[in-house]
């Protein structure tokens, strides 16, 4: 299932707008992430989706249909809140078949046949043994797979999940992730997932859309986001990097008065920003700057480096065994991402 969305404006208030011309195209069988800072109308646009909001001006197609004025249960989607918004009064089992058991009659499926599909779906998200308890009796991970079998009992072929996994700890979080992957993979469905973190949307989407000041500032495949950003917003969100103010002459960016050499710019002369990844920021021993601490991140080494009055994030080289707080070290650049200083608000 496709979705299409053209020109999306909403706004509350006066205020800016919470989506202001949103485009996005969404294939079908697609995982995509919806990633931004907070207020950037990750949620907004989700629920508009739904159908539980409703947009001031543009146009949502799903699989080529206007889903203007097509209530939220009539769009045969399936929405996991980040909450889970179980009934509490409800047992597990009552919890999934509700989407069921409230279709008009002439929609609704056979007693037996309810019973049956509930308990499919509980095998497939692993719980089937809690099928007789309430939603305090399980943990927050369960409560979580409950809530996704709750979404998925009404077959939808578009699943939409606001930051599901925020209430949980980090271990249940990669665990679930993956898990939601595979689920999706094995069902075939189209998925939108907004999250805040950015490891979860880089683990599991198939594109990233990110989004700021409700736009869309760059839609595409994890790695090219964080290698070919599309503006200074983009570069300086997704992952770690050093900003570097510098001036850009003749196709080189200069550092000055931070003693590093210049590195290629593609951009026009005049005053820039370059972000530098840690990994494309190399130490050596012996120079002018001065290491103040050290951590690994399972994977790299990283180094905290002063430099002058600033304090930069960088890798040491290869060869360099052992760096303490305190040596000595020279910084080169490998690789930069840099923009004009007027484009990097």
């Amino acid at each position: 299932m496709s979705v299409e969305i053209a020109g999306l404006t909403r706004r509350f208030g006066a205020g800016r707008p919470a989506l202001h011309g949103v485009e996005l195209l969404v294939r079908g069988g697609e995982f995509v992430a919806l990633l931004g800072p907070s207020g950037s109308g990750k949620t907004t646009l989700l629920r508009v989706l739904a159908g539980l909001d409703v947009p001031d001006a543009g146009q949502v197609r799903i699989d080529g249909r206007d889903v203007a004025g097509v209530p939220a249960r009539a769009r045969g989607i399936g929405f996991v809140f980040q909450s889970y918004a179980l009934f509490r009064h409800m047992t597990v089992f009552e919890n999934v078949a509700f989407g069921l058991r409230v279709r008009p009659r002439g929609a609704r499926p056979r007693e037996a046949e309810i019973a049956a599909r509930v308990r499919r779906l509980l095998e497939l998200v692993q719980v089937p043994e809690l099928e007789r308890r309430y939603p305090e009796q399980i943990s927050g991970g369960q409560r979580q797979r409950v809530a996704l079998a709750r979404a998925l009992a009404i077959e939808p072929r578009l699943l939409l999940l606001d930051e599901p996994f925020g209430a949980l700890d980090a271990q249940v979080r990669k665990d679930l992730r993956i898990w939601l992957r595979g689920l999706h993979d094995r069902l075939g469905i189209t998925t939108l997932f907004v999250t805040h973190d950015q490891d979860e949307a880089m683990a599991v989407a198939d594109r990233i859309a990110i989004l700021r000041e409700g736009r869309v500032a760059q839609f595409d495949e994890p790695a090219a986001l964080f290698d070919r950003p599309a503006d200074a917003f983009v570069a300086g969100f997704l992952g770690e990097a050093n900003r570097l103010p510098c001036r850009v002459a003749g196709g080189l960016a200069h550092f000055a008065p931070l003693p590093l050499a210049p590195v290629p710019a593609a951009v026009a002369d005049g005053p820039a920003l370059a972000f530098v990844r840690p990994a494309a920021l190399v130490a050596t021993p012996g120079g002018e700057g001065v290491v103040r601490g050290a951590r690994h991140d399972g994977r790299v080494l990283h180094l905290s480096v002063q430099l002058g009055d600033t304090l930069l994030e960088a890798t040491p080289a290869p060869g360099w065994e052992g760096p303490r707080r305190d040596d000595r070290c020279g910084l080169r650049i490998a690789s930069a991402l840099v923009f004009p200083a007027d484009a990097a608000d």
